[in-house]
């Protein structure tokens, strides 16, 4: 390795901790058959152990923050955010440098928070203003930020921008326009895709949790499957991937999606929009995705059977297409954070999860998954889901009072003007 290329001398603790990953044991592969059998992994049982104790606790814990509702599941990506920039940051770290430059980790986080205001400001403002519609003062203060939001947001962007220049040294321009471009690499990974996630909560807590749920029932089966079964590798990129992990958790998570999105969808607090920042549980028009439709069993279903019709949600047939890219596309965001840890010669992005390394290694697939639900939900679902209470809601809620009135006047002569054509 050339010298400009090399990183300082690694820590007492970096050292232990390097040492311990390199003596665990990687499962052997035999080379028969073209080294197609996963075997001799002698930790495997203890791994599966820690494994599922950290799963346990991490869906404990998913699941009492979604029952406190939208606000805190918004806190929670937040936070898994922070932490994801945390453990990208200090990826490519060298503390040698950093101690030459100091405030330059202060810059990062600049950008990060400009970034989540820009983002967070165009996705809750008009849901601000709803919150805040009974103080005449705060309504209009709340209005004259999100009028100049983009120009605040800008502004700050480039007092970063000239903090960097600024604060340039000579001999180091290269690793700090390297960290320069690694920070804006970092805030399109985090926050062009968490956006999304966040997108999708305030649409109803039903396109974030089932999404969600997908890709952690498709984790859990193809770890379950592949351990128990797997005998032939999947992709190089990642060693412990099999071929029957993959196919039985695919089986598992389509099954699932049909099944759980008939149970989610009948809680009207899962499904309803929610229009403000207030707590509290939500009741609107389900709208036609979530009122069930009936269908006879056949003829040909033996007479043991307990029921004779079965309810279906249309949202459930939706469901099936959102379980089918967690099984199929949303896979391939854990091949590539594989391919971008052995480019970078590490095991996990972090270790903050016992038996499942950092936060980023959790949520690669995701990432992938909230933007396709985001996409899929305004494509396909938001087009079918208008009604009249829901059109009437969008009109009372961001329209004046004389904007409403102007449209009550504008659609009166238009209907006029059509009883009259008619007659």
């Amino acid at each position: 390795m050339h010298k400009d290329q090399s990183t300082s001398a690694p820590s007492a603790p970096s050292r232990l901790r390097n040492r311990r990953r390199s003596s665990e044991v990687v499962p052997e592969v035999s080379k028969e058959n073209g080294g197609r059998l996963l075997v001799n992994d002698r930790n495997k049982y203890k791994s599966m152990w820690v494994r599922a104790h950290s799963t346990i606790w991490m869906i404990g814990g998913f699941a009492l923050i979604v029952y406190m509702g939208h606000l805190s599941i918004t806190a929670m990506v937040v936070v898994i955010q922070i932490f994801m920039a945390k453990e990208l940051f200090n990826l490519l770290r060298k503390a040698h440098e950093d101690r030459h430059l100091p405030g330059f980790r202060l810059l990062n986080w600049h950008f990060f928070f400009t970034a989540m205001l820009f983002v967070y400001g165009r996705i809750l403002s008009q849901r601000l203003v709803n919150t805040v519609t009974s103080d005449k003062f705060l309504y209009q203060l709340v209005n004259s930020l999100i009028k100049y939001h983009m120009v605040i947001c800008y502004f700050l962007y480039i007092a970063g921008f000239m903090w960097f220049i600024l604060t340039l040294k000579k001999k180091m321009y290269k690793y700090q326009f390297g960290q320069y471009a690694w920070t804006h690499m970092i805030l399109i990974v985090v926050f062009t895709q968490s956006s999304f996630t966040v997108a999708n909560i305030f649409e109803g807590i039903f396109w974030f949790l089932l999404p969600a749920t997908l890709i952690v029932i498709n984790d859990i089966f193809a770890y379950i499957f592949g351990f128990f079964f797997g005998r032939t590798p999947l992709i190089k990129l990642s060693p412990k991937k099999t071929w029957e992990g993959f196919i039985g958790a695919s089986i598992t998570t389509m099954i699932s999606a049909f099944v759980l999105a008939n149970i989610m969808g009948r809680f009207q607090w899962l499904t309803c929009p929610r229009k403000d920042l207030l707590s509290g549980w939500l009741q609107c028009d389900p709208g036609p995705l979530f009122k069930p439709e009936y269908f006879t069993l056949p003829a040909w279903v033996p007479k043991w059977f307990p029921w004779k019709e079965i309810s279906i949600l249309p949202v459930q047939w939706h469901a099936l297409l959102l379980g089918l890219f967690a099984s199929i596309i949303a896979p391939f965001g854990g091949f590539f954070a594989s391919g971008f840890k052995r480019a970078f010669k590490i095991k996990d992005f972090g270790d903050s999860i016992p038996g499942h390394g950092g936060i980023t290694d959790r949520m690669d697939c995701q990432m992938v998954m909230a933007v396709f639900a985001y996409i899929y939900h305004q494509s396909f679902v938001v087009p079918q889901s208008i009604s009249v209470e829901i059109i009437l809601d969008q009109i009372l809620t961001n329209l004046t009072f004389e904007e409403q009135h102007a449209l009550y006047t504008k659609l009166g002569e238009i209907i006029q003007e059509r009883l009259v054509g008619q007659s």
